[in-house]
């Protein structure tokens, strides 16, 4: 009969000990049928499933491994794991698997309560749970910038728009954000990610501002509000803002351009994507001139906007050609995909607006970042709590992975 046997080791870590443990395994021939390993300021968590050959006994097996531990002044406890129960673990791996990302600008016990509460009310089961933010000192928990925390799940969810609702309630009760993807060949090896301009890569409404130095303000506001929150078509309301700007002085873009508000995370972000050779791109219903500044300074792929017709130095209240709608960015999203031979399913889209929705519905990633209530309501996936870079971490990305000077390997 064949011997099963869970080794599960603790205690304060070193290097060398897994090697020295796994040693005495070799040998006995053992065959390692699971092994896991974590640390946690300083501390070893190791266990190590093995099936012990018939052609072995136990017994000096465990004394070995028993007395090897006890000199390295660890901890080691053996449970012996029947074939039927084996047989029962093994069925499970061919169940769903999620991940479930939680951010914040600091993660506190009732947060992971909270969340891990709906992972079991839900019938799932929890494999890991990692830390991709950074290492906090003690001077600095009470300003911790941003923090994540990622469980990876296992189980069939019933009713999915139901568990994201929970997840959701849990989400604004706290103030926090938390995303829910599967846990599939896609998700760590996306290609492509799209952005909207205004009010996603900067902090402000280009036209808005144009608006003001034109002295027409509040109205292009007022129009520039509800065309965002879906109550008025964005061609036309783009239509009837653009004709109010009619007589600006073209070097009011410079301007304004040179003081555009990046966003929080936003140039981090895109340095790290151009380094695992993601392509980036702009799709704004803004304007061209403010796209390709941008694009120059972040170091975007590809720029499209609307083109803010100038003749004499002087703003005529038009654009040229079609209108960048949420349409449009849909289209222009296929485009550049196929255009890289890129799926759809390695695209990334990120926009606040109700314009967005189309691009951000047929993205495998769809990111409504610091979005209007009807874009959010309809994302799959939302950021209200951080910058552009918390983007990041919903692709498995850890502070540890971008700045390994901060973060060293355990």
């Amino acid at each position: 009969m064949k011997e099963i046997i869970l080794i599960n080791i603790a205690g304060d870590d070193k290097p060398g000990l897994t090697s020295s443990v796994t040693e005495i395994l070799a040998s006995y021939d053992v065959n390692v049928l699971d092994i896991g390993q974590a640390v946690i300021h300083d501390t070893l968590s190791l266990g190590i499933l093995v099936e012990v050959p018939t052609s072995s006994e136990s017994s000096p097996l465990l004394k070995d491994i028993l007395f090897r531990t006890h000199e390295l002044g660890l901890t080691v406890r053996f449970s012996p794991i029947n074939e039927q129960d084996y047989e029962h673990w093994v069925s499970g791996q061919g169940k769903p698997r999620h991940i479930i990302t939680l951010l914040a600008r600091m993660i506190t016990a009732e947060h992971i309560s909270a969340v891990t509460a709906v992972v079991a009310n839900n019938q799932l089961n929890i494999d890991r749970i990692d830390r991709l933010s950074g290492r906090i000192a003690l001077d600095d928990v009470l300003q911790q910038n941003k923090a994540c925390v990622e469980f990876s799940v296992r189980g069939a969810v019933t009713d999915i728009a139901a568990f994201r609702s929970q997840l959701m309630e849990l989400a604004i009760q706290f103030d926090i954000d938390i995303a829910f993807q599967e846990d599939n060949m896609f998700r760590r090896n996306r290609r492509l990610v799209v952005f909207d301009m205004d009010s996603t890569l900067i902090e402000t409404e280009v036209i808005d501002e144009l608006a003001k130095a034109a002295g027409v303000g509040e109205q292009v506001a007022a129009i520039t509000e509800r065309a965002m929150q879906g109550e008025l078509d964005f061609t036309e309301s783009f239509k009837a803002r653009v004709a109010l700007l009619k007589g600006l002085d073209e070097s009011v873009l410079a301007g304004i351009a040179a003081n555009l508000p990046i966003t929080e995370g936003a140039e981090h972000l895109v340095s790290t994507l151009k380094k695992l050779g993601y392509k980036t791109a702009i799709l704004s219903g803004g304007f061209t001139y403010f796209g390709e500044y941008l694009q120059n300074k972040l170091g975007i792929d590809y720029v499209y906007a609307n083109t803010l017709e100038i003749e004499h130095g002087k703003v005529t209240g038009n654009v040229s050609g079609r209108v960048v709608d949420g349409d449009r960015k849909a289209e222009l999203l296929q485009e550049i995909a196929s255009q890289e031979r890129i799926s759809l399913e390695q695209a990334i889209a990120v926009g606040d607006g109700a314009n967005d929705l189309p691009m951000l519905s047929i993205a495998g990633l769809g990111i409504a970042f610091h979005a209007k209530p009807i874009v959010k309501e309809s994302a799959k996936q939302s950021i209200s709590t951080l910058g552009l870079d918390g983007i990041l971490y919903l692709l498995g990305i850890g502070d540890r992975h971008v700045a390994p000077q901060q973060e060293p390997e355990s």
